[in-house]
């Protein structure tokens, strides 16, 4: 990645585009310059999906069809060609399987699409266009800003806030409640509670059912307006955050809510750009003008014309136009740009806005937040609906045996609300209140300092992830980059031999420049002084290359008297100034820094000329002549410099190998060696030089000039122009540059690998890059071997690609995003298949909205969990699209951290959240659902046995508040304990991560563990009505007070088999239930009758009904524990 020395622009992927201001339109003036540094990664146009798929038998094409399909003019062919053929070339007798059983999916798609709820899709899709219709929204259109004197801008664009919010004060209660209500336990709760409204058909009193729906329903309003109001506060500090804005009468500070197109802005150092922006200019002293008279920009009387509103960020399409003093047009492109969120490195920017709040790239590129909902909610929901239907069955049943006599549907129906309870409505509760305690447990864990819970409706989630997609820079590493290796040719020197580099250096100045007052150290090896020379004269070569060939800028800081920083950059009168170096690449910093390590050091640069600074102190003036900045087509930067000295014009390039190589001249040492520092999972650049004259130089220059001017085709012709100079150029070195990887980073993927979550790094970076960190990071590991796709133009080389990938088992996947795009265009399926069964993914030259389209793919393909992890403004739609988002806090800013539902500060935190947290919550919420629906069935298998017992009758069993305590101050805080409940400790977790591979199975909510523990509730509501009935003698109230102790020992008994650790809490829980069913037996006389319960029979009764109920399911446990152990209890 490069810059020039205008705008240092720091990008979270710095090797894709140059994002910012590269110079203001030659109609201005007065020129400086500014550095921003940008959030953003790659923005690539979304292909369309449309196209014809095949699905047939899978194999491989035999060289014949791979001959006939190489024939452009035979691809309409491939749609009567297989994917995958058999290895003869034949297909299979599994076709004909393959086609019937497609045929019968089709009968049964109807079917199967009414019972999923397609319908619902199609109505909302419907609405969604009656929206449309009804709503016109604005379209996106070019517009041209004034400047200056021209008439004050009319035109109405979207308010300048960043928003990320679910709810409006106005669509929160509707949103809140349709997002309740869409869930089948409330809904079916609600229609009971409604009918009690109903005289003939209520059963006991309206708060028995109004109390626990509205208590559910207020818990998660709080919860909402709790989460959503946190989300306003922070988008609050950023729209509310001060900017400067110059006007007609001065420097006003405004708002960043308050910015508007056409408003001019200054934007100092360190601070982030609020809206998109034109640059203007900006005010640094590395230029001969200052920025010394601020208000000239409202003396003239210009215009800036800028294209319609669009996701791309690495291009831009403007016009800058002056009006007075004779008409004058100057294009602006992407260069002219500071786009938002970006944050300027170093120096005052000016800039004027054409785009606010959604039309800007940032907020195209982010999708708008939508309530998620956990995988566990979905499967109680889908549980709940089989309770419904075992509800209806048993009142119909009830029904067929009293007969369907006289108002048979005003029995029914009153069956169904004697059994609602086999529903149970305080389900809602526990679980929203368990989510409660768990994101209290994250954010209290000082194991992972700084996290923060964002979302806390889906802790359960992080126990069931599959599929993590992470982002590169920011994430994996930490986007600072160390020098490690410089190869000549013959030699290659690392870190432990840097000294002798620098020893190079100084023998090659003193020769050449005098004796000097440096000490040169003496060679290790002396093999003869032209072999010294030789490799003195290379050595330096290659370091002069690496100080001249770049977009760096040196920046220096000094304290002033009044303790404030300053900044200049004229280091010839203050050499003992800090220095700290901006550019767009942070590699190149790393190749500058490490220059002025061994003794040659940039020191000053402007708009045309370089100085460097060599080890006897002297300055060396370089007048910079062209620049070619990097580009993610060209992947390689270079620059023309004329030694000020000598006269001397040289033509410097640093690339790509796969670039360079076709560039250089002959060696026999390049591949192997890119090769080489590629296996240690460094960055390598190629960088070399071609002397010119002056005749060559001023030959290209005036043909470059000319291309630069054409109106068509101005960036093929540039191109053109500029390969023609790269041709033949001597090889000086190759360098490998480390990317610094997050603490941790290594034993985090081997631990998420070992849990079974499969890993994919999606990047706005080169491919190169991207595969040196997926070595050097261990997501791929040492074992396996990696497929890198070529690139794809046609629907012929997806097929051919596709089917070569095939072949290669255990390897991991590299792709770039349009190649991906190409595949997904014609063969999404197979496609998908393919990279799902990978070990690892890695994809690069990825746009925001790529990023997100891959997290959707694999939700919809493989229908398992994903979490997506970020840092910067780019990862924001993935964060979004994914079940579980994580952000990080981190170079890049808060903007990832603040839309994502969990808040970390650093990746490695991720392996604790999931394998500690994730799983205790998981395994906590299943335990605790089951428990709440069995004790809401066992009280409804006791008012079966009572209505059948007693000629079917549809009266309560018990009466009042024995309903509504019975779920909440007699066993609630006993039930609700099984949230502190864990059956390993964290640290056990952490050692043996494979014990996280077993929830994404799904048992601990499957229905083998459903209907399990129906059959537990079946059995004890029957032991308990049926040993009531038996032991009691006089009065019906004994039935009542029998029954329904038993009951409540039965619950706390079994709480207390379920529990795996016990905590001190939950002892406490225990015994301050039985005290407070103790207390109320003396408070409530009308169901208890004092004198019974204090008796010998009462007591006796009581205890043997509970031990028969209890002791089998005790000894079960005990058999199972023992032939049977979970896997966790083998290691404990």
């Amino acid at each position: 990645m490069t810059t020039n020395p205008h705008t240092a622009v720091q990008v979270e992927n710095p090797e894709v585009a140059t994002v910012g201001g590269r110079y203001p339109p030659s109609s201005l003036l007065d020129r400086g310059t500014a550095s921003s540094s940008t959030n953003h990664g790659v923005v690539m146009p979304r292909r369309s999906r449309a196209g014809p798929r095949s699905r047939r038998p899978r194999g491989l094409l035999q060289p014949n069809t791979i001959r006939r399909l190489n024939s452009e003019d035979d691809s309409s062919s491939l749609d009567e060609v297989p994917l995958m053929m058999a290895e003869d070339g034949i297909d299979s007798e599994n076709d004909s399987l393959t086609k019937s059983r497609k045929q019968r999916r089709t009968y049964g798609s109807t079917i199967s699409w009414l019972l999923c709820c397609g319908w619902k899709d199609n109505l909302y899709r419907y609405l969604g266009s009656l929206e449309q219709k009804c709503i016109k929204k604005k379209e996106p259109k070019p517009r041209t800003v004034p400047i200056g004197r021209r008439a004050v801008y009319q035109e109405k664009y979207p308010a300048n806030i960043i928003r990320n919010q679910k709810y409006s004060v106005f669509s929160f209660i509707p949103l809140v409640l349709y997002n309740q209500f869409k869930f089948f336990l409330n809904l079916y709760f609600l229609v009971v509670a409604l009918s009690q409204f109903i005289p003939a058909v209520r059963i006991g009193y309206l708060y028995t059912y109004w109390l626990p729906l509205g208590f559910v329903i207020f818990v998660t309003m709080c919860r909402e307006a709790v989460d959503d109001f946190r989300r306003y506060r922070r988008d609050r500090e950023v729209n509310s955050q001060l900017f400067s804005k110059l006007t007609k009468t001065g420097i006003i500070k405004i708002p960043s809510s308050d910015i508007k197109v056409s408003d001019i802005i200054i934007i100092g150092k360190n601070q982030r750009v609020p809206a998109d922006m034109v640059f203007l200019r900006t005010t640094e002293k590395t230029v001969v003008d200052l920025w010394d008279h601020t208000m000239d920009l409202y003396e003239i009387s210009a215009e800036v014309y800028a294209e319609k509103p669009q996701k791309d960020i690495h291009s831009f399409v403007g016009t800058f136009t002056r009006v007075d003093g004779g008409r004058q047009e100057d294009p602006l492109g992407i260069e002219n740009t500071l786009w938002a969120n970006t944050v300027v490195a170093s120096g005052t920017a000016v800039g004027i806005v054409v785009y606010t709040g959604r039309e800007t790239r940032s907020s195209m590129n982010t999708s708008q937040p939508a309530a998620k909902v956990g995988l566990l909610d979905l499967e109680i929901n889908s549980q709940t609906k089989v309770l419904f239907l075992a509800t209806m069955i048993l009142s119909i049943v009830l029904i067929a045996l009293k007969g369907f006599n006289g108002p048979w549907y005003r029995y029914f129906f009153r069956f169904v609300l004697l059994f609602s309870s086999i529903i149970p409505l305080s389900l809602r509760v526990n679980l929203d209140m368990g989510k409660m305690v768990y994101s209290l447990m994250v954010q209290r864990d000082k194991a992972i300092p700084g996290t923060v819970v964002r979302t806390t409706t889906i802790p359960e989630e992080l126990g069931r992830i599959q599929y993590l997609l992470s982002d590169k820079t920011g994430t994996l590493t930490e986007n600072e980059m160390i020098f490690k290796k410089l190869h000549i040719g013959t030699v290659s020197f690392g870190t432990e031999s840097m000294d002798e580099v620098m020893s190079h250096i100084q023998t090659y100045y003193v020769q050449h420049h005098g004796t000097g007052t440096l000490t040169v150290t003496p060679s290790k090896k002396s093999s003869g002084s032209a072999l010294r020379r030789t490799v003195v004269t290379r050595v330096h070569a290659a370091v002069k290359a690496l100080a001249l060939c770049h977009n760096v800028t040196p920046v220096y800081e000094n304290d002033n008297e009044n303790g404030e920083e300053t900044e200049t950059v004229e280091a010839d009168k203050d050499q003992e100034a800090k220095v700290t170096y901006q550019a767009s690449s942070p590699d190149e910093v790393a190749l500058v820094a490490w220059t002025e390590d061994i003794g040659l050091a940039l020191v000053q640069r402007d708009l045309t000329s370089m100085q460097l600074r060599t080890p006897l102190g002297s300055i060396l003036l370089y007048t910079i002549l062209q620049i070619f900045p990097f580009t993610s087509e060209r992947k390689r930067m270079g620059i023309i410099v004329k030694d000020e000295s000598t006269g001397e014009i040289t033509f410097y390039l640093k690339g790509a190998d796969v670039v360079m190589a076709n560039i250089v001249q002959y060696n026999d040492w390049l591949d192997e060696e890119v090769g080489n520092m590629a296996r240690e999972g460094l960055r390598t650049l190629v960088v070399a030089k071609k002397p010119l004259s002056d005749d060559q130089y001023h030959d290209f220059e005036m043909r470059y000039n000319q291309a630069k001017l054409s109106i068509q085709d101005r960036a093929a012709k540039v191109a053109a122009i500029a390969d023609s100079l790269e041709q033949d150029l001597e090889l000086l070195c190759v360098t490998g540059v480390e990317d610094k990887l997050q603490v941790d980073v290594r034993p985090t993927l081997e631990l998420l690998r070992n849990a079974g979550i499969k890993t994919w790094m999606l990047t706005g970076d080169k491919l190169e890059t991207a595969t040196c960190i997926a070595k050097s990071s261990r997501l791929v590991a040492r074992t396996q071997d990696i497929y890198i796709f070529r690139t794809i133009l046609n629907r012929s080389d997806a097929h051919l690609e596709l089917n070569s990938f095939r072949r290669k088992s255990d390897s991991a996947l590299v792709i770039k995003g349009n190649d991906m795009d190409m595949c997904l265009q014609f063969y999404e399926h197979e496609f998908m298949e393919l990279a799902c069964q990978a070990p690892a993914v890695v994809c690069c030259r990825c746009s925001p909205t790529q990023k997100a389209d891959i997290v959707e793919l694999i939700k919809r393909h493989t229908k398992k969990r994903t979490c997506a992890v970020g840092d910067g403004g780019n990862d924001v739609s993935m964060i979004q699209a994914s079940n579980v988002g994580i952000g990080l806090e981190g170079k890049e800013g808060k903007q990832a951290s603040l839309a994502a539902d969990f808040s970390i500060t650093q990746f490695r935190h991720v392996g604790r959240l999931l394998m500690v947290h994730g799983r205790n919550s998981y395994k906590r919420s299943a335990t605790l659902s089951h428990f709440v629906m069995h004790r809401g069935l066992i009280i409804s298998t006791m008012q079966a046995v009572f209505s059948s017992v007693f000629y079917l009758s549809s009266v309560a069993l018990y009466q009042g508040f024995l309903t509504v305590g019975y779920a909440t101050v007699y066993t609630m805080f006993p039930v609700f304990s099984l949230v502190l409940d864990e059956d390993v400790s964290a640290e056990t977790a952490m050692l043996y991560p494979e014990l996280y591979k077993d929830l994404t199975k799904g048992r601990e909510l499957s229905y083998k563990m459903f209907y399990l523990w129906i059959l537990i509730s079946i059995y004890q509501g029957s032991i308990l009505m049926y040993g009531a009935l038996l032991l009691f003698e006089e009065e019906f109230i004994h039935i009542i007070a029998i029954s329904f102790t038993s009951l409540i020992l039965t619950e706390l008994l079994m709480v207390a088999l379920t529990i795996r650790t016990w905590h001190l809490l939950m002892v406490g829980a225990e015994f301050l239930s039985l005290i407070i069913y103790i207390a109320s037996l003396f408070v409530f006389k009308e169901y208890f009758d004092p004198a019974f319960f204090l008796s010998w029979a009462f007591v006796w009764k009581v205890v043997v009904i509970t031990l028969v109920s209890c002791v089998p399911l005790y000894i079960l446990k005990y058999l199972r524990r023992k032939f049977s152990p979970p896997s966790y209890s083998k290691l404990t």
